[in-house]
């Protein structure tokens, strides 16, 4: 049997990071990327698609989301299977409850494991969210009640990985990886994790198209092969259909405003998509940052998300101690202090830039 496995593309994103022109057409790629994912499968000739979920987002769908999906997947034709996640979890008023699926869907429904039959002696077992947290392990007190090979689609936290994955990620139905052979299940298919993963037991796919800056691995679809012993075999197919690069650009030496959007401006010639640039380094003291100045320097771009990183204005500071202004005098104050390094950097900088009225433009690191 062959599958392609996928997960967590989050349609209907809100993309809070990005301008509405932005966010838009990133949402416009995510569509496009559920496209090419039913195109690889077919391409693929896999037996059937599966979703692990967060096929999309709860708080954010329409109904021509939910026209999207169901055309989407009535043209692809061949059997689909749905686990929804806590960010498309299962309930009369969501849009899986809202849609007349063709008949080549199944949706799994309940919160406990339930078991279909893919074809004879391989069974498919999945579960679904019914609520947007607190779902316990759908691990937890199961056990398979048959033979042949025994496969799991879900959508949940692996313990053990949970502290490698994107900042601020939550538990959602957790489990150990060791669960997964000791419930006589041969392999799970996992969604929630945006990181990819290949475990012993266990696959995450990760997102499909990037949703933030600073992803890292080979993610999107999975290549599934069950061999007639359970054995499995996992080839990543990229299916991306957007770009998000992260850019660092150095201002040391700098000497005017104009530079700032030279330097950017060169530093994403080659790029393509949305790019996040963080600015650092050491311009000089009369450069007057400022992020809503950089509009249309990387016009080729379908996004520029500029920020500050760490800025030290080249202060010329014995010349500023020994000026007769409150300026002067608490520079000198502050180097007769006999402050750590760091610290005497971070007020004397923060002191100078509000002298200078530009506070408001300053993250210190």
């Amino acid at each position: 049997m062959r599958f392609l496995l996928f997960s967590d593309l989050h349609l209907d994103t809100a993309f809070k990071w990005a301008g509405p022109d932005v966010a838009a057409s990133r949402r416009r790629a995510l569509r496009e990327t559920l496209q090419r994912i039913c195109q690889v499968a077919l391409d693929e000739n896999v037996d059937a698609l599966l979703c692990a979920g967060d096929l999309y987002e709860n708080d954010m769908f329409s109904a021509n989301t939910a026209e999207f999906l169901r055309l989407t997947f009535a043209e692809f034709g061949r059997p689909v299977y749905l686990a929804p996640g806590n960010h498309d979890w299962f309930g009369p008023k969501s849009l899986y409850g809202q849609v007349a699926w063709s008949s080549n869907v199944h949706l799994f429904q309940t919160p406990q494991l339930v078991p279909v039959e893919i074809t004879s002696g391989l069974t498919l077992w999945g579960a679904a969210h019914a609520r947007s947290a607190g779902t316990p392990g759908f691990l937890d007190s199961f056990s398979v009640d048959r033979g042949g090979i025994n496969l799991a689609l879900f959508h949940g936290s692996e313990n053990a990985e949970l502290a490698g994955q994107e900042s601020g990620k939550a538990p959602h139905a957790p489990f150990n990886a060791a669960q997964i052979p000791q419930t006589g299940l041969q392999h799970a298919f996992v969604g929630h994790y945006h990181a990819p993963k290949d475990g012993e037991w266990h696959t995450y796919p990760g997102n499909p198209d990037p949703l933030s800056f600073g992803e890292t691995g080979e993610r999107g679809a999975v290549l599934i092969d069950v061999g007639d012993d359970g054995s499995i075999t996992r080839r990543r197919i990229d299916v991306h259909r957007s770009e998000v690069h992260d850019v660092e650009v150095d201002l040391t030496g700098i000497s005017h405003t104009d530079q700032v959007r030279e330097r950017v401006a060169q530093a994403t010639a080659q790029l393509h998509g949305v790019v996040r640039v963080t600015l650092f380094g050491e311009p000089a003291q009369d450069v007057d940052i400022r992020l809503r100045d950089l509009a249309g320097a990387a016009a080729h771009l379908e996004g520029l998300v500029p920020r500050l990183g760490s800025i030290a204005t080249a202060y010329d500071l014995e010349a500023i101690s020994q000026e007769q202004t409150v300026r002067g005098r608490f520079v000198a104050e502050v180097q007769a202090a006999a402050l750590e390094p760091d610290i005497e950097r971070r007020v004397l900088l923060t002191g100078l830039r509000a002298f200078d009225g530009r506070i408001d433009e300053l993250e210190v690191s």
